[in-house]
């Protein structure tokens, strides 16, 4: 799940979860009847809600405490104070993939998950999301894998009808097997007049053409900043340049209300996807536009984007029964509990395999075979290496798309403005 741009998780009703947004919470609290309270943290949706009910009830002793920050990038800094500190992060915290590899820099802020038995869960995790946090050496292990970002491409069928495009999810698919196709599907929508943009905004764009460019982005992996040298980078920046020029996007602020809105209003007619975005669509498109939208595959080779983990921090009263929670929470059958509950796409290979997964089908997008469409892509996924100021240098680079796309600056200017900001967000 990641960035204020596409992993910057966020939603006006956050799935249920108790909104706690600033509130430090209780480094794990004990009743006078030895009743142990242990504060999880998380943003967006986790769906964890009937699993924090299950989990009370077969451990009378345990009671858990959920606070929610809708905002990847209001839970993030946050996060960070509280881990600095050394107060304020409760029991089990949710990292994002984003910011991961900086936290781990600092691996005496966690306990380390193999003092508590994860060692003999390896198996339940694909090898990559397991390798992600546990140290070099691998004698320490940060957190324990939640979802992956599998990915597909959401759009409006009625939209697409509207334009004299094909609504077949197959079909739809057929017609972006490139970006460069994806840019050309939209000049065709956008001379149909249907009064609705082809896309939301470019930052998810953007991201997504990145994520495919190879296994580094911003940073190499000795984390040295090469964003002025990765020709990916550059490729993903222009070939989204060439879709705002072409007057495809919504100018849309992602996680704002009109970009709210605009699910319900059916103001953009394709949103990319990682499996997390079906229970946000869901959630803002209303139950009126429910077989309206559908999932096709997305353009190009598929792509991480976001994905997360939880961990033990060391203040934590009770890292023992945290990390059993922890460990739950994470388990196959866990990750499959959160995937019917939101749609975020297990990590665990036997949750993968699971018929409750494999074979789901899901009504709302007129009942697109999700399971089938992201299990594909989780399969093939490879991983991408992000590294320690990957999200400010990401921040910094959108921000100057976002004012290339609201007519603020031109192209090349925009772009020597993204290198100089990122040069900053990386301390350079």
């Amino acid at each position: 799940m990641s960035a204020k741009w596409w992993a910057a998780v966020a939603v006006s009703v956050a799935g249920g979860l108790v909104a706690v947004a600033g509130c430090g919470g209780s480094a794990g609290g004990e009743a006078a009847d030895g009743t142990i309270t242990l504060t999880v943290k998380t943003f967006s949706q986790f769906g964890y809600e009937d699993l924090y009910k299950e989990y009370e009830a077969s451990h009378p002793g345990i009671k858990i405490k959920a606070d929610n920050i809708a905002k990847l990038g209001d839970y993030t800094p946050k996060l960070q104070q509280w881990l600095t500190a050394g107060t304020g992060a409760g029991d089990v915290v949710a990292l994002e993939e984003g910011i991961l590899v900086k936290l781990m820099a600092k691996p005496d802020q966690f306990a380390n998950l193999l003092d508590y038995g994860a060692g003999s869960l390896k198996g339940n995790f694909l090898e990559w999301k397991w390798n992600q946090a546990l140290s070099t050496d691998g004698s320490k292990l940060v957190g324990l894998g939640t979802d992956i970002g599998a990915q597909g491409m959401c759009f409006r069928s009625d939209l697409f009808a509207k334009a004299g495009l094909p609504t077949d999810r197959e079909k739809v698919g057929a017609l972006w097997p490139t970006w460069d196709e994806y840019l050309a599907t939209g000049k065709k929508f956008s001379a149909a007049n249907t009064g609705a943009s082809f896309y939301d905004t470019s930052g998810s764009i953007y991201q997504n053409i990145l994520m495919q460019q190879g296994d580094t982005t911003y940073f190499d992996r000795s984390n040295k900043l090469i964003v002025d040298t990765n020709p990916g980078v550059r490729k993903a920046w222009d070939q989204t340049v060439q879709m705002v020029d072409a007057g495809l996007s919504g100018k849309l602020q992602m996680w704002s209300p009109a970009w709210n809105a605009g699910f319900k209003k059916g103001t953009f007619a394709t949103i990319p996807c990682p499996a997390w975005m079906l229970g946000i669509i869901k959630d803002q498109a209303g139950p009126e536009n429910a077989g309206k939208w559908d999932v096709a595959r997305v353009p190009g080779e598929g792509a991480v984007r976001g994905g997360s983990f939880l961990a033990v921090p060391s203040q934590s009263k009770h890292p023992k029964e945290a990390a059993e929670l922890a460990k739950f929470l994470t388990s196959p059958e866990g990750q499959t509990a959160a995937f019917k509950a939101k749609n975020n796409f297990p990590s665990a290979p036997q949750a993968l395999d699971d018929p409750a997964v494999a074979g789901a089908k899901d009504e709302y997008f007129n009942n697109a075979p999700v399971g089938k469409i992201f299990g594909k892509s989780a399969k093939e996924l490879k991983p991408v290496y992000l590294g320690p100021e990957n999200q400010q240098v990401g921040d910094a680079i959108g921000d100057a798309l976002t004012a290339l796309e609201q007519g603020k600056l031109k192209s090349e200017e925009a772009w020597t403005k993204a290198l100089a900001d990122a040069q900053r967000a990386a301390g350079k």
